[in-house]
């Protein structure tokens, strides 16, 4: 029996959060097996559910007095499913109560059937008084963050700390970067009205916002180059970086590809070399080259050693750095669960680790830029002051005339211009 999307999701989600499980990983073992909307219609249920899985976690316990077991969790998962599409509102109520009844038949777990039913119709009845309770619930079950990141975002962040955490559970903008190489900027817009997708301008010409998530197969000409699906944010590495033609550029941690095509295509005659320590991300990185026309050397290695490096110094260095990516909850919220609170000083040090060891390959007069998309300053402010106090031949090159060596760098937040939460700051090598 093939199982329906209710049943696939809960599947993903007990992966997720009893086997810990990427989301990406989960994704992609059951993609084989999805059409098109049904992988769609997948994601819409176990990214909502994940982003908000805390609170419907409480109106079951709520709900029930019969206590679900450990062992029947994916009974839980499922309900959780059921609460998503009732709060929705995008399925008519008895679908979304009848088809996941169905789910519970199909994944085998018949004995349970009354039980999803009972609660799913007793949460449309009380939606409103559980809704209320809620407001009186602890922190973590009412934000649907883990204790430790909202006692890390209300230290960094006193103010906005409520408002990265509504970021982090609003759904992704969908950007768009145009490939100019391909045609311009103004000819690709036409294209997108003639097909009838909905967008927005930017001040940049070739950055633009569709009005809602669109697959890459229904944009004009996307397998040809003509443009790719990146943040706002992470656009802004190619053009801080400043790569120009001839010069030697290293992208380290490139995988997927996106910064390392957006170096090529504003700099088409650059020597780029994308690195990256796992040889299936870097698959990503040679199909993101083929897919635009464009080369570079592509290199397994750890940028933390030296055995992959020829020696030659390098004229620039984006250092997009392993982090806690914190900033990108809205897009992975699989982070949520995922990631754990001493996780961050053991990213902290590979940082640090990774930066003195990019810094040794740069020339004299080169720049580096370090990026993460996190929110904490420990991954990102904290890490260039202490370097920059470390390394004499370091000097701090500001992207706003604000910054200063005691307050480096440029920290967007979640929403932020309707960009992803990204931190980066631009570094000098001074010669000796």
């Amino acid at each position: 029996m093939s199982l329906n999307t209710r049943a696939i999701s809960a599947q993903i989600i007990y992966a997720v959060l009893d086997k810990q499980q990427s989301l990406g990983q989960c994704f992609e073992q059951y993609s084989h097996s999805l059409t098109p909307s049904q992988r769609g219609q997948c994601q819409d249920f176990v990214y909502g559910v994940l982003r908000h899985y805390s609170q419907y976690n409480y109106f079951i316990n709520q709900l029930t007095h019969t206590k679900i077991k450990p062992d029947f969790n994916l009974v839980r998962y499922l309900i959780a499913v059921g609460i998503y599409q009732l709060e929705q509102e995008r399925v008519a109520d008895h679908a979304a109560v009848g088809e996941t009844v169905e789910a519970c038949k199909q994944l085998e777990m018949e004995g349970f059937s009354s039980l999803v039913n009972a609660l799913l119709r007793s949460y449309q009845r009380e939606q409103h008084s559980l809704q209320q309770k809620l407001a009186a619930a602890p922190a973590q079950v009412s934000s649907s963050h883990p204790d430790w990141l909202i006692r890390r975002l209300k230290a960094a962040y006193p103010k906005g700390w409520k408002k990265i955490v509504k970021q982090n559970l609003a759904k992704p903008p969908f950007w768009l970067r145009i490939n100019q190489n391909k045609q311009s900027a103004a000819d690709y817009k036409k294209m997108l009205s003639a097909a009838d997708i909905a967008f927005s301008e930017d001040k940049q010409a070739e950055t633009i916002l569709l009005a809602q998530p669109t697959p890459v197969d229904l944009l004009p000409e996307f397998f040809e180059g003509a443009c790719s699906v990146q943040d706002k944010a992470a656009q802004q590495a190619a053009r801080l970086l400043g790569a120009q033609n001839g010069e030697y550029i290293l992208d380290a941690c490139a995988a997927p590809g996106g910064k390392t095509a957006h170096i090529l295509e504003i700099a088409q005659t650059a020597n780029c070399d994308a690195l990256d320590i796992e040889e299936t991300r870097l698959n990503r990185v040679s199909q993101a080259m083929q897919r635009l026309n464009l080369s570079c050397n592509i290199l397994l290695g750890d940028a933390s050693k030296q055995d992959w490096w020829s020696g030659q110094l390098y004229d620039r260095i984006l250092l997009d750095a392993p982090c806690s990516a914190t900033g990108v909850i809205r897009r992975h919220p699989d982070i949520l669960y995922l990631r754990k609170d001493e996780d961050i000083n053991a990213l902290s040090q590979l940082q640090s680790q990774i930066l003195k060891n990019m810094w040794s390959m740069l020339k004299p007069g080169g720049t580096l830029l370090y990026a993460t998309c996190s929110v904490l300053p420990e991954e990102n402010k904290q890490q260039i002051i202490q370097f920059l106090k470390s390394q004499p031949d370091a000097k701090l090159d500001p992207i706003f005339d604000s910054e200063t060596s005691d307050d480096p760098g440029w920290q967007i937040l979640p929403g932020n211009q309707n960009m992803d939460g990204f931190y980066y700051a631009r570094l000098i090598k001074q010669p000796k």
